[in-house]
């Protein structure tokens, strides 16, 4: 929908773009001041993902222990080479988790100073296993036709995608699955109603 030449689609991405970009590059700002929040996250990702890559077993994960419920319908292990980071932000989530279970780990990041931080936020070994890093929109990010992931992970982010977006993205996402194991994580907050809680400060 377009006002006065205006796509309504271009007012949401920009006044996201300019929230975060009066946000802090540190992990305070990255987690809106809920930094308490990072141990159960990561150890909750953590087991989630052991389920699809059991080999961080062998790198000798400080998350050891897992439940009945996440050992159940175990899916064929799958590779374990490279991970994108979609709305990595300084890096926490490649940081504590990602860069935990694969050799390279892509950043996808919309805003330049933040992607900046990320070498600072990260051990020099960390981040030298960082291999490309997008400063774009998720709205706007193409694959390249010669990358292929084992993970394509998404936290907290397509919130911040228009419905129709987030189904491109997803498409999108796909094709640059490696097969037959690749997978797509999105991890969200959701609702406790089916009405869309718009938060008009952030876009999301």
């Amino acid at each position: 929908m377009s006002i006065n030449g205006m796509k309504l689609e271009d007012n949401f991405y920009s006044a996201g773009k300019v929230y975060w970009d009066g946000i802090e590059p540190t992990l305070d700002g990255m987690l809106g001041g809920f930094t308490m929040v990072t141990s159960p996250d990561i150890n909750a990702s953590t087991r989630f993902l052991t389920k699809w890559f059991p080999q961080l077993d062998a790198k000798k994960s400080a998350v050891k222990e897992s439940t009945a419920e996440d050992t159940e319908s175990t899916p064929s292990p799958a590779e374990t080479t490279r991970a994108l980071d979609c709305g990595a932000g300084i890096g926490r989530v490649s940081k504590h988790l990602l860069l935990k279970f694969f050799d390279t780990v892509d950043l996808l990041e919309q805003s330049d100073k933040f992607l900046a931080q990320t070498k600072t936020y990260m051990s020099a070994e960390e981040y030298a296993r960082v291999g490309n890093q997008y400063n774009v929109g998720l709205q706007d990010f193409a694959p390249e036709a010669d990358v292929l992931y084992d993970c394509i992970w998404c936290q907290w982010v397509v919130g911040h995608l228009t419905d129709e977006d987030f189904v491109r993205f997803l498409v999108r996402c796909k094709s640059a699955l490696k097969q037959p194991n690749g997978v797509i994580v999105v991890k969200d907050n959701t609702t406790s109603s089916d009405e869309c809680d718009a938060d008009t400060n952030d876009s999301s």
